[in-house]
């Protein structure tokens, strides 16, 4: 679920460890707010599941899960592409390692809003639950779900 361990650096943990996990989820929102989809796509393993159905639940919405890096990257690039602009911060990142597998638990902050229209936004703060892998040396997100703590604005505009 979350990752709540009462250190930092728990046994046998390597600070580089902790900096490249955080920056898989980085990666994520940067590549968002700037509309590149291969940053992007570098936050993801290629058998990627995405989840959101969480935080849209709280606005009555039913999103699938999506799974493959390739569909996560087309849906969501895609579905804002001249539409909305995005600009996401992540916070409170703890970690927890366990060999080539990782655990990620982070608030993120994300702001969307309706190019055509600046009025219409979604304000949200989520909480992220991220497991990743070490793959080539580098880690990438397998499963993320976001979670939603509140929000204002007009999610349903934003989202469909």
């Amino acid at each position: 679920m979350f990752v709540t361990t009462d250190r930092a650096l728990p046994g046998g943990t390597e600070p580089r460890d902790l900096l490249e996990i955080t920056d898989a989820l980085y990666r994520f929102g940067l590549g968002q707010d700037l509309a590149d989809a291969e940053l992007f796509a570098s936050a993801f393993a290629e058998d990627a599941e995405l989840d959101f159905g969480p935080a849209a639940s709280k606005w009555g919405a039913t999103p699938p899960v999506m799974s493959g890096r390739d569909t996560i990257v087309t849906t969501i690039l895609h579905g804002f592409a001249g539409r909305v602009a995005t600009t996401h911060q992540v916070t409170n990142p703890r970690v927890q390692v366990g060999g080539d597998r990782a655990r990620l638990t982070a608030m993120v902050e994300a702001q969307h809003v309706l190019t055509a229209d600046r009025s219409t936004h979604a304000l949200l703060k989520n909480l992220y639950d991220v497991e990743l892998v070490r793959r080539d040396g580098r880690w990438l997100m397998t499963r993320v779900v976001i979670d939603n703590v509140w929000y204002t604005g007009d999610p349903p505009a934003i989202f469909g």
